[in-house]
């Protein structure tokens, strides 16, 4: 399982709006790909379907040491590739160092004439460095000042946001999107009664929606859905047209919310048990119950473990869900673990790994006396996953705590790499410093955590996994950063937006 298209492709756009930090998340993604056989999803701080595509504009407001509303100022000139002029028409921070009608240059693209406004956004007091104009509707410009005057509720403040979802303005549908994307779970839940449910449904069965939109609809419908909305979710499970399923995982995730336990069976038959099944349908459906295990406490830990045992029959799915049985502590699958070993063949050899791991955190002795024996069919499979993901001894656990999977010591370092809308942390180790000076270099630049304790299991990887995968990824991350650092300088803006990019390190 690779990190999918879809996050990669997330990282693309903040390449241009900040080269540095844009490259270094890529680089993370790429080297998780590669360098990964031993991770496990966590609990996400934020909402659990969504992907944020960039800083909101709330974010960037915050960040700036002058903001302005401005008018460009006519040249003379029909296209302007370069330096323009604009005059300050409203400011709206910086008031000690910004004047209205004060006259400034910025680097702009564009039409010589607009007959918009455009925002600029400056750092640096003593010499303000203007980001790239950005072109306001009328609808905008009240956005833009209302959002500076949110509270710090966040019930209110997304509440505010809600407003704007489909918005007619593609930067304000945008802008809330993201910031919903970006807002922890716990806060979404709390908007419950100010949600408008008919809204909501009638925006997932309108084809036309983009499936990260979707998403979001379907995690709030999750929240304030009704029990009738489990036939129409079940509706659309079983349909064959693709756009009425876009946004899967959070369907099945909104489903099984409202039907319950009860609903399991449908998922069990639609998309374990059945071999017509695609592989994203799986792969949604897993995330699915992933999110209620991390997530909510509507499905029984025992339920959502045996619904996935059903993955265990097919050696080339297995992988999906070894890593949270492992996590949830369910150790009633030893034989089975051991027997995907076993009969693993050239076109499922990744399933070892995974099922070494999990043999490696089970505290039971049936498990050590098991890995002993898988040792001497395919010490290669053994020792590579003893080298990327060492496992310490496991710790008592704490009062309260039930799950039997052992922690990351504190002083490991770990990676966070977004995976989709799930976070996964990679341990680094002394017995992998290439890898490990490779992810902590990546994290430090993309602005990563680093010393979380959390838990270990697995994705599969490629056959003959070896360290020149990583030192890959970082020659062609490093050759990207070369190449557009130097589209940057040579096409006039270069000091424009090197400072910011600067300022978020």
């Amino acid at each position: 399982m690779m990190i999918p298209f879809r996050t990669i492709a997330s990282s693309l756009p903040k390449m241009w709006l900040s080269p540095t930090v844009g490259l270094a998340r890529l680089a993370v993604l790429l080297a998780a790909g590669w360098a990964s056989v031993g991770q496990t999803p966590l609990q996400s701080a934020e909402c659990p379907f969504c992907t944020a595509v960039s800083q909101t504009l709330r974010q960037e407001l915050k960040s700036m040491d002058a903001v302005a509303i401005a008018r460009l100022v006519t040249d003379g000139r029909s296209d302007i590739d370069g330096l323009a002029a604009f005059k300050i028409e409203k400011v709206l921070t910086g008031e000690s160092i910004l004047k209205t009608d004060q006259s400034i240059q910025a680097t702009y693209f564009g039409p010589g004439k607009s007959a918009k406004r455009f925002l600029l956004m400056g750092v640096d007091p003593k010499e303000l460095v203007w980001s790239s104009p950005l072109p306001l509707s009328a609808d905008a410009e009240k956005y833009v000042e209302a959002i500076r005057a949110l509270p710090d509720n966040p019930v209110e403040r997304l509440d505010f946001y809600q407003k704007y979802f489909e918005h007619a303005d593609s930067l304000l549908a945008r802008d809330c999107y993201d910031e919903f994307a970006l807002a922890p779970y716990s806060d979404v839940v709390l908007l419950k009664d100010r949600m408008d449910r008919k809204q909501l449904l009638s925006w997932v069965q309108d084809t036309s929606k983009s499936p990260d939109r979707k998403r979001l609809y379907y995690t709030m419908l999750s929240i304030c859905g009704l029990p009738e909305d489990a036939d129409l979710f079940e509706s659309m499970i079983k349909s064959d047209n693709p756009d009425a399923r876009a946004g899967l995982d959070a369907l099945i995730a909104a489903y099984l919310t409202i039907k319950g336990e009860a609903g399991l069976k449908l998922i069990e038959d639609r998309f374990f048990r059945d071999d017509k099944a695609q592989y994203a349908e799986i792969y949604s459906a897993v995330m699915a119950l992933r999110f209620h295990g991390t997530e909510v406490d509507i499905l029984k830990k025992e339920s959502i473990t045996k619904t996935m045992h059903q993955l265990l029959a097919r050696p080339d799915l297995a992988d999906l869900v070894i890593p949270d049985l492992a996590r949830w502590g369910d150790w009633s699958q030893i034989n089975k673990m051991c027997e995907l070993f076993e009969k693993a063949n050239d076109d499922n050899l990744w399933v070892r790994v995974p099922v070494i791991n999990y043999l490696r955190a089970c505290p039971l002795p049936e498990a050590k006396e098991k890995l002993i024996e898988l040792e001497k069919i395919d010490p290669s499979s053994v020792k590579r996953a003893k080298t990327f993901f060492p496992i310490p001894t496991p710790a008592a656990p704490k009062k309260g705590e039930t799950s039997s999977i052992r922690r990351i010591l504190p002083t490991e370092r770990a990676l966070a790499v977004r995976q989709g809308r799930t976070l996964f942390r990679l341990a680094s180790t002394e017995s992998n410093p290439l890898v490990s000076r490779l992810l902590a270099n990546s994290q430090t630049m993309a602005g990563l955590p680093s010393n979380d304790s959390v838990a270990l299991a697995s994705v599969p990887v490629a056959e003959g996994l070896n360290l020149w995968a990583p030192m890959a990824v970082l020659l062609i991350a490093t050759v990207m950063m070369a190449m557009m650092m130097w589209t940057i300088a040579t096409s006039g803006g270069f000091a424009a937006r090197l400072l910011p990019i600067v300022r978020r390190l």
